[in-house]
């Protein structure tokens, strides 16, 4: 996996980080990776920092003054990597939600497969969460066929987090008309990718609910994506930013 860059936004997760980032660099030396943290008051970013002593220069730390949500959190970290050589980027969260083992498997899709995006999918083969709440696989599984049916993308977990980028995908997006900051930050990057053209692909997952820490799911969140859909769809109608 060389040339690629792990972005991870962090609030609150020192319960985690040691161990994720221990974890992904005992999988591959080739990787980079990038924490974005928003000021975590629970002292997250210093360990960060007292482990970038162990993983010299491929550990970065990009530090936020203060919560800007999850959207603005991967476009710093987006803007960062565009700045160095790196050829493709990861999003995942910190909360081993999503398996670090299936960063090798979205890389060799997106490789083998010549693809532009490839995502880490809950949906693809049926439902495939664990340890969720019946009420939340319903409202997640809905609001995929929500998205699907209003803005006409055949992806069949537009809100899924897990994702692999090839750089030309964040060329081509202009990141700073980018307006959603929540989970709709999720929909809208595949929305834009999938407008323009790109080649997009979806690799089944076992998602995982976190075991450690607290989800930051809100029902502004939950707003957000379903009314931000609505208007993102009418927008991309008449402005040429999405195309």
């Amino acid at each position: 996996m060389k040339n690629s860059l792990i972005i991870i936004p962090t609030y609150n997760e020192v319960e985690n980080i040691d161990l994720m980032i221990d974890t992904l660099f005992s999988n591959s030396n080739e990787i980079h990776v990038l924490i974005v943290d928003d000021s975590s008051p629970d002292g997250t970013g210093g360990h960060v920092r007292n482990l970038q002593n162990k993983y010299r220069d491929k550990l970065f730390l990009l530090e936020r003054k203060q919560k800007n949500g999850l959207g603005t959190a991967y476009i710093d970290g987006f803007k960062w990597g565009l700045t160095k050589s790196y050829n493709y980027f990861f999003q995942m969260d910190c909360d081993f939600s999503h398996n670090p083992n299936d960063l090798k498997r979205l890389y060799d899709q997106l490789i083998n497969k010549d693809l532009d995006l490839c995502i880490g999918s809950r949906y693809i083969s049926g439902i495939n969460v664990v340890n969720w709440p019946l009420s939340r696989v319903l409202l997640s599984y809905f609001a995929s066929f929500y998205v699907r049916l209003i803005t006409g993308m055949n992806i069949k977990d537009p809100t899924a987090g897990y994702k692999l980028y090839k750089r030309v995908v964040l060329e081509k997006i202009c990141l700073d008309d980018v307006e959603f900051i929540g989970y709709a930050f999720q929909i809208e990057m595949k929305f834009r990718t999938w407008k323009k053209g790109f080649k997009i692909m979806e690799l089944p997952i076992v998602f995982k609910d976190r075991e450690r820490g607290v989800s930051k799911l809100n029902s502004s969140i939950i707003k957000e994506a379903v009314f931000g859909v609505l208007k993102m769809k009418i927008k991309s109608i008449f402005l040429s930013q999405y195309k």
